[in-house]
């Protein structure tokens, strides 16, 4: 019984755990959408990874990617936030986005946790059946 009373103790604390880890990674990704909403691509810039940010160097160039690339990320519609996953020690949260014109698009962005806390390490547009809200 104590064993049992222990696992029990043990799961709901690892589950509190994740659920935290969610909530704060849903965060940075609403945060980094909100800024893309008034074209604050500095403040958006902000929320990528390292990596991210080597490569595209300045905000204007990160912005110019996702106006032209993510036009669903620059200027969603509504947002829901669906499984948070971990492969091979990176962290994936999976976003459905329905944009301005009513299609449903889902993406996947991969975590990154920094001293700073979480940050995008990258967006992945998934396949998804065209379907309209």
């Amino acid at each position: 019984m104590r064993n049992w009373i222990m696992g029990v103790a043990l799961a709901a604390s690892m589950a509190g755990a994740a659920w935290a880890q969610g909530t704060e990674i849903e965060g940075v990704i609403s945060e980094q959408l909100e800024a893309f909403k008034t074209d604050n691509f500095a403040q958006a810039f902000e929320f990528a990874s390292p990596n991210i940010r080597g490569i595209f160097q300045t905000p204007e160039n990160f912005g110019r990617m996702v106006t032209q690339g993510y036009p669903m990320v620059w200027r969603p519609g509504e947002v829901t936030y669906l499984e948070l996953r971990e492969e091979n020690g990176s962290f994936w949260q999976k976003v459905q986005i329905v944009d301005s014109e009513g299609r449903v698009h889902v993406l996947d962005y991969r975590m990154l946790e920094t001293e700073a806390g979480w940050k995008i390490n990258g967006v992945q547009l998934l396949e998804s059946a065209g379907v309209s809200a």
